[in-house]
């Protein structure tokens, strides 16, 4: 059997901890992005000294800000959006990415709380080493959420007994809330605990998949994104159950709609991926409306150079870069190119600039986002096909690692691009 096992609220849960004047009552915990990044001046950044696929570099703590101080802008309107809303305050329909002065607006004595990165990354880490001890394979699927394998270690009648007695060690070691989804296979337990929030457990039996399933909606499924519920809308496939009588239809899309139909429908095979380290990083930035293509383009230059100097310090050589805008409307925009080139941050910004071309589908509004990742990971660092970049691409990469060496021992911020001035 598989378990995932997600904590309830993580942000706000993590705060409650410490504090049980939260308890019971609504909070939600609100980001503002941290805009010095794409100051001119120079700002001094701290990396995380917790290292794992699930921990961030470069961490911020705005634990000692009060809720004014940090929401508040100086003309008296709060700024930022909600990460995380407990419970007693999503039943005041305060929601996650809504806008805090909306949140506000919907539950006028919710308790705002700055977030504390710090804080969260600690308790992941220490929330992942707490499962390795009680279970023998886990796999990290996020900050707050694990699967785990207990096929032949555990019996199938005793599941349920075995995964409450984990949520009780969890909440009396770490104080965090988690609800537990079980089924034979990884996807069906991840649905499944959905219906297990708030603290609870879901055990979905082999037989009663096709029953459960049923009446839940398409767009419901781990990995069904806006675009793929509507070309399985526009097919007559509302739920998950319609799916069922469509093998044909997945199976012509081939790996991936074969993959997507076993998945849903419970008849999957994938393992408990146990391997560690990183497999992809991440910045981004939320910002006010800014119409300027130039000023967008300086912005991911900057996420550019961080990102470069985060792949230098976990000595990865990404094959992947993925750029996704959000404009002022709430439309997303996004696109990943694959490459087989050595990492070099030039060539890393180029392309960056290029997926910025083709996804600013709305080039009239102004954008409110930036997020920038890098993804599949080479161990072999791999070398271009192209005979005419080869040796254009290793100078380059040499000069990458030349001027990280400088921003890891004088600052990130020591040396710049042109193009970020």
């Amino acid at each position: 059997m598989k378990l995932h096992i997600d904590i309830d609220c993580f942000f706000a849960s993590a705060h409650r901890i410490n504090n049980p004047k939260l308890n019971n009552i609504p909070i939600a915990v609100g980001g503002r992005s941290n805009l010095n990044i794409f100051d001119r001046k120079n700002q001094t950044r701290n990396l995380s000294s917790i290292d794992g696929a699930f921990t961030s570099a470069i961490l911020s703590s705005n634990d000692n800000l009060s809720a004014d101080e940090y929401f508040k802008d100086d003309d008296g309107k709060y700024r930022g959006i909600v990460t995380t809303s407990s419970y007693e305050a999503r039943k005041y329909g305060v929601k996650t990415a809504m806008s805090v002065a909306e949140a506000l607006r919907f539950c006028p004595h919710l308790t705002l709380i700055p977030p504390n990165y710090p804080l969260y990354h600690e308790l992941s880490y220490k929330f992942k080493l707490l499962l390795e001890k009680e279970i023998p394979s886990i796999e990290q699927f996020s900050i707050d959420e694990f699967f785990c394998d207990v096929s032949g270690w555990i019996k199938d009648d005793d599941i349920v007994s075995f995964a409450l007695g984990l949520k009780n060690i969890i909440f009396k070691n770490l104080g965090l809330p988690v609800s537990i989804g079980i089924a034979k296979t990884k996807w069906i337990a991840k649905l499944a605990t959905n219906d297990a929030k708030p603290y609870g457990i879901k055990f979905v039996e082999p037989n009663e998949v096709d029953e459960y399933i049923k009446n839940i909606p398409i767009g419901k499924f781990p990995g069904i994104g806006k675009g793929y519920e509507e070309r399985l809308l526009q097919r007559g496939i509302k739920t998950l159950g319609d799916t069922k009588t469509r093998r044909d239809l997945f199976y012509s899309w081939g790996k991936n709609g074969i993959q997507l139909y076993n998945r849903i429908n419970g008849i999957d095979n994938d393992k408990i991926e146990i391997k560690g380290g990183k497999k992809s990083i991440g910045l981004g930035r939320t910002f006010d409306n800014i119409k300027c293509r130039d000023e967008i383009k300086r912005r991911i230059m900057i996420l550019a150079r961080h990102i470069s100097f985060l792949a230098y310090k976990g000595g990865h050589c990404p094959q992947a870069y993925g750029l996704q805008i959000r404009y002022q409307y709430g439309d997303k925009s996004s696109d990943t190119i694959n490459t087989n080139r050595l990492f070099n941050e030039q060539y890393f910004k180029e392309e960056l600039l290029n997926l910025f071309k083709k996804i600013d589908i709305h080039p009239s509004h102004g954008l409110i986002q930036l997020n920038i990742t890098i993804s599949n990971f080479s161990e072999n660092k791999p070398t271009t096909l192209d005979l005419f970049t080869i040796e254009d691409d290793r100078k380059k990469s040499k000069l990458t690692k030349s001027l990280q060496k400088l921003r890891d021992k004088f600052g990130i911020d020591i040396i710049k691009s042109g193009g970020e001035l």
